[in-house]
């Protein structure tokens, strides 16, 4: 049985997400929120790396094999990505672009050419107290044209699992503390 802490829940994009007003058109959005335990680090791009850093290895293997099926397609792969990402850690998350930051907030995704898409870690405290602290995980993505469409229509009940097995995997490492618990970066 989970704990609290490992419960993920669908919830409605939060206002507060920068990433809800990214496109006018979407084709996919989503938003998957956890609580985490008092004395865990708020900082978003730091639970972001962290993230991706604990992902079940069912998730590589997963890549890998979308990486396979749309190499032909002239889409890019993760492997590619990766190497930009190797390459320049201050402007990349892992294999995402990072395109915002705040105290609360980092926006991090990827352009290509039959779709954008644009992912959020929001760092947020219910409005009844403070000592409760949210994070939020929102998608958006953004067609340009059929194979877009179709590639997400395919994609998406995997995403789902990816992000809600994601969060709760790092639920279960133990999120990194305020009090300065490492961990390897992506």
């Amino acid at each position: 049985m989970p704990t609290k802490y490992e419960r993920v829940t669908s919830v409605p994009i939060p206002a507060e997400a920068t990433i809800g007003h990214t496109y006018e058109l979407v084709h996919l959005a989503d938003a998957y929120s956890v609580q985490l335990p008092n004395g865990t680090l708020t900082d978003p791009e730091l639970l972001a790396r962290f993230i991706f850093s604990q992902q079940p290895p069912w998730i590589g293997r997963l890549i890998k094999m979308r990486d396979a099926l749309v190499a032909g397609l002239g889409l890019k792969t993760a492997r590619h990505l990766k190497s930009l990402g190797e390459r320049d850690q201050t402007n990349r998350l892992g294999i995402f672009k990072i395109y915002g930051k705040s105290g609360l907030e980092i926006v991090f995704g990827e352009d290509d050419k039959h779709l954008d898409f644009r992912l959020s870690v929001l760092c947020a405290s219910p409005v009844a107290t403070q000592e409760e602290q949210s994070l939020i995980f929102t998608s958006v993505v953004h067609c340009h044209n059929r194979l877009g469409r179709i590639y997400i229509f395919l994609i998406a009940p995997f995403h789902r699992l990816v992000v809600q097995a994601s969060l709760r995997r790092a639920a279960r490492m133990g999120w990194p503390r305020s009090t300065g618990t490492s961990f390897v970066q992506v």
